[in-house]
């Protein structure tokens, strides 16, 4: 016998034939549950992956990957800020913004907006709105020109497009004997972004920064600088350097802490979608258990006999933590390899879905992104085959247990 005593007899009592089919069939939904529950926590898992990378990179699409500004909310001398910031390691651009907020009114609509004045060239190194551009050019913000790139939703809400007139409306006022009269520009519209974040899409509005420092009077001042880092997972680690770099008359802020809430209750709703679904993982596992209590039932005899042919108490628990191991792991093994492939095609395989029973999972009238995008992790995959495979041994350990407290006189008393 090439093979160890107690793996041979485990295999054995797995593939050979039962008297009680029921037992067969409690130990095939067993595998089944098992193979469903890793199946899903992979696909799901890979889902969420997906959803938070491409919501990631919509959000610093428009916003700055590490940003300074002052501690009054004006940084008088951004130019002196350079030496400072070309110095640190892993910043790739920079550029200047002038920040402030308004009205933006056309054909008899007002609606509230965040004004950006930036410099168009610097701007484009910095983030991605220069390709997100639906019509006209982020090129096309001239100083003294004052035009404006506003985003879709925002140009939709009020009738504009490219070529059309605006009044852009700041709150700081002028004093004048007959009141405060507030400042107020006519801006042509030469160019409409779509960043896919209805935030952004609703709201912003890009003009040159010579044309902001003119409706705002900054006086040359500037609200801080914006940078991109050539890896966005080092903003923290950018953000305390350049903090303790610049001293207390500056502000440092990451894109980490911008969106911390936002990103913390994705993480918090994948963990709860893991427990979830590893519950059900545990609960297939589990049914090991009442098969193995009826398999080492119906085996008493055999058990029995092996015993008075001397083998040990421990290679007879062996056998059967052999025998429910074996269900756990082709459950496992299937569940992972259909749920990599999942996760895999699931960007193809979701719209052939909807094409063949007619509905849209995700409309893009109502949900940020209408798509499934997956990211395969395969730390994932290891994390949910390791906890399968341990819930499923540890659901054998019972019934090996009972298994080897099985005393011969007891059990051949009968036969």
């Amino acid at each position: 016998m090439l093979k160890p005593l107690e793996l041979y007899i485990g295999l054995r009592y797995t593939r050979a034939g039962r008297n009680n089919h029921f037992i067969s069939f409690i130990s095939f939904i067993s595998m089944f549950g098992i193979l469903l529950g890793v199946w899903a926590l992979i696909t799901v898992s890979s889902t969420m992956n997906g959803f938070e990378g491409e919501l990631r990179s919509r959000i610093l699409g428009v916003t700055a990957h590490v940003t300074v500004t002052g501690s009054n909310g004006w940084v008088r001398d951004w130019k002196a800020l350079q030496p400072f910031i070309k110095a640190e390691p892993g910043v790739v651009a920079f550029a200047p913004y002038i920040l402030g907020q308004g009205m933006v009114s056309s054909h008899g609509r007002v609606t509230g907006a965040l004004i950006r004045g930036i410099d168009p060239q610097m701007e484009s190194r910095v983030d991605e709105v220069a390709n997100k551009m639906v019509n006209g050019r982020l090129q096309d913000l001239k100083a003294g020109a004052f035009g404006m790139v506003l985003g879709s939703e925002l140009a939709w809400k009020l009738g504009l497009t490219v070529g059309s007139k605006a009044t852009l409306i700041a709150p700081q006022g002028l004093v004048t004997p007959a009141g405060m009269i507030p400042r107020l520009r006519r801006f042509t519209v030469v160019g409409i972004f779509h960043a896919g974040m209805y935030e952004y899409d609703s709201s912003l509005v890009f003009i040159h920064s010579a044309d902001a420092a003119r409706l705002y009077r900054t006086r040359g001042q500037v609200s801080g600088i914006r940078l991109k880092l050539n890896d966005v997972y080092q903003a923290p680690q950018v953000r305390k350097s350049l903090a303790a770099k610049l001293g207390k008359g500056y502000r440092v802020s990451d894109w980490t802490l911008e969106n911390a809430n936002f990103f913390r209750a994705l993480k918090i709703e994948k963990r709860v979608m893991s427990i979830i679904i590893i519950l059900i993982v545990a609960v297939a596992a589990f049914n090991i258990v009442s098969s193995l209590v009826m398999t080492v039932t119906d085996k008493a005899a055999d058990i029995a006999i092996l015993r008075t042919l001397g083998m040990k108490p421990g290679s007879i628990m062996v056998v059967f933590v052999i025998q429910g191991a074996i269900v756990g792991v082709i459950g496992t093994l299937l569940g992972a390899a259909l749920g990599v492939l999942t996760a895999v095609n699931l960007e193809t395989l979701v719209p052939w879905l909807e094409n063949l029973f007619g509905v849209e999972f995700f409309p893009a009238d109502v949900y940020v992104i209408s798509g499934f995008p997956a990211e395969l992790q395969w730390q994932d995959v290891i994390n949910t085959i390791t906890i399968s495979l341990v819930l499923s041994l540890l659901a054998t350990l019972y019934p090996a247990w009972r298994a080897a407290r099985t005393q011969p006189a007891e059990a051949l008393r009968y036969e």
